[in-house]
């Protein structure tokens, strides 16, 4: 599926606490923020662009043969970091649709990438995000896992009525674990960075639902699993221990 309308941005800044450098970290031979950069390629969806505040993963990522732009150090949100990229790179308005994906997901898979922007073929979604059926026990109760909470409106997608860290909603029935990456409308990703933190985004820490808060409708697909998000070292040992694997696989 590959969308003319369609631009894949990526925010990637080096001041990460746990992890230090970590876009830069050795996974399969180049620095993670290129194993982010040849999944979101791999999804076929449009052309992809790493958002960044730092030379050095500019620079990683033209040796790789992939397109950086410098933005700003001072932008709060990777939202903001992308929407700079995004006037930088298309000052005219061509794209239409923007996919937001974190820089730290070297495991994602590209199917994933194209499933989050399906949702917005309904003209009422603002902003269209994945979820996964959470399968752990203790992810339920776990802050640390955001959960969407969600009205089916399709099969394996759901409207979002709230994001959150508590265990949502109550009662039998899945849980689902909510997936940072994002696709938005370009006049809904606008609208986002323009708004104030809003007083539930402040209180969750969640950015979403500042959007949720000022009336956008977000729909989420919901997908198999939940990629691994690259915080600590071990992650990093788990995140190249998959790849190696995938590579093993392919050969």
């Amino acid at each position: 599926m590959s969308l003319s309308d369609t631009v894949v941005l990526i925010p990637a800044r080096l001041a990460a606490t746990r992890l230090p450098n970590k876009p830069l970290a050795d996974i399969g031979g180049v620095p993670m923020i290129v194993q982010v950069m040849r999944r979101s390629v791999e999804a076929d969806v449009g052309p992809v662009v790493v958002a960044t505040d730092s030379e050095a993963i500019h620079a990683a990522v033209a040796a790789a043969g992939g397109r950086a732009v410098l933005t700003r150090a001072d932008h709060p949100s990777g939202s903001d970091r992308i929407f700079e990229a995004l006037q930088t790179i298309d000052p005219e308005g061509r794209f239409e649709t923007v996919v937001n994906v974190q820089g730290d997901l070297p495991t994602l898979a590209p199917g994933d990438v194209a499933t989050a922007v399906v949702p917005l073929e309904d003209p009422s979604v603002d902003i269209a995000t994945l979820a996964a059926e959470i399968v752990r026990d203790e992810e339920r109760t776990n802050p640390n896992v955001v959960k969407v909470v969600g009205s089916p409106v399709a099969d394996r997608r759901l409207r979002a009525l709230y994001f959150t860290r508590a265990t949502a909603p109550w009662g039998d029935g899945p849980l689902y674990h909510h997936i940072g990456l994002y696709a938005y409308r370009r006049a809904a990703l606008a609208r986002f960075v323009a708004l104030p933190p809003s007083p539930l985004e402040t209180r969750e820490r969640l950015e979403q639902l500042r959007a949720l808060e000022a009336g956008l409708r977000i729909d989420v697909a919901v997908v198999a699993s939940v990629p691994l998000g690259v915080d600590t070292p071990a992650d990093l040992d788990a995140a190249r221990a998959i790849l190696a694997g995938r590579a093993r696989h392919t050969h």
